[in-house]
């Protein structure tokens, strides 16, 4: 992840339903990318990805709703009713859950969003004791751990907890809030496309699946505590999640693997979605 720290202006493109491959040149580098590759490789690779995707985008066809007008087709209204998209200045990342095979759900309540990479704020579950524990749960970085549920990365890194992905955004025109909001998702691989989600949690893309948008090499996992573990009498005990019940021999995990249980939690898996920005 470690996402480019160099700041791009904003720019405004228009909306699509669907893009070619984007980012074919620079897939071979891109497809390396994980919180383990080297700093300036990512940097390198992710601040490219953006003007990739932006220069697509300025080309893309509109959505057919967007496109349909009253008066047989006016190409001006058409244009007016174009949303515009906003690109961020650094990739943004979004944990999201749901069957990979599908172009739409329920559930985007439950998904989360950094906004800003979680990669170099991480503490190595090596390092939990020294680093959190003994800093009054307080990492480096800033973030506070919460041992009923932590998030941890592909190469053993516990990440700080993502914001709640939102999903309304401001209709700039009339002023009102929609009970939508509309980003620009991308696995890196061969789909680039638009994720609507919804206030009651509906989920949509424009093109492809969530295994399409996913990227592979970054895998996520949250752990929580499980019910019970079983005691050395075989009776049921409450249970103790706490990254030093992580084997550390299971990282790093391979691309699209699961993540390791770790002993007396319960475990979650999330795709990560690379995020170019959002409906303008």
């Amino acid at each position: 992840w470690r996402a480019a720290r160099h700041q791009r202006p904003t720019m405004v493109f228009p909306a699509y339903t669907r893009l070619p491959l984007l980012l074919s040149a620079t897939a071979a580098v891109v497809g390396a990318l994980s919180f383990g590759a080297p700093q300036t490789t990512r940097r390198a690779t992710l601040a490219a990805i953006p003007a990739i995707a932006g220069a697509a985008l300025s080309a893309a066809p509109p959505l057919p709703s967007d496109a349909a007008t009253t008066d047989g087709g006016n190409a001006a209204a058409a244009a007016d009713a174009k949303p515009k998209f906003r690109r961020y200045p650094q990739i943004r990342f979004i944990a999201a859950l749901g069957d990979p095979t599908a172009s739409s759900g329920v559930g985007c309540e439950g998904w989360g969003l950094w906004r800003d990479d979680p990669g170099p704020r991480g503490v190595y579950l090596r390092d939990y004791d020294d680093r959190i524990a003994k800093r009054g749960g307080v990492a480096p970085a800033g973030w506070t751990f919460n041992g009923d549920d932590w998030w941890v990365e592909e190469h053993g890194l516990i990440m700080s907890t993502p914001d709640d992905l939102p999903r309304r955004s401001l209709d700039r025109s009339t002023g009102d809030v929609v009970p939508y909001k509309r980003y620009v998702v991308t696995g890196d691989r061969e789909v680039t496309t638009i994720l609507t989600v919804h206030d009651d949690g509906r989920w949509e893309l424009a093109k492809g699946s969530l295994y399409d948008v996913t990227h592979l090499p970054c895998r996520s996992a949250r752990y929580t505590p499980a019910a019970f573990d079983v005691g050395a009498n075989g009776d049921a005990v409450a249970s103790t999640c706490a990254p030093g019940g992580a084997d550390k021999r299971s990282f790093p995990v391979k691309p699209g693997a699961e993540m390791p249980p770790i002993s007396g939690c319960a475990k979650q898996d999330y795709a990560v979605l690379f995020v170019l920005g959002e409906e303008a």
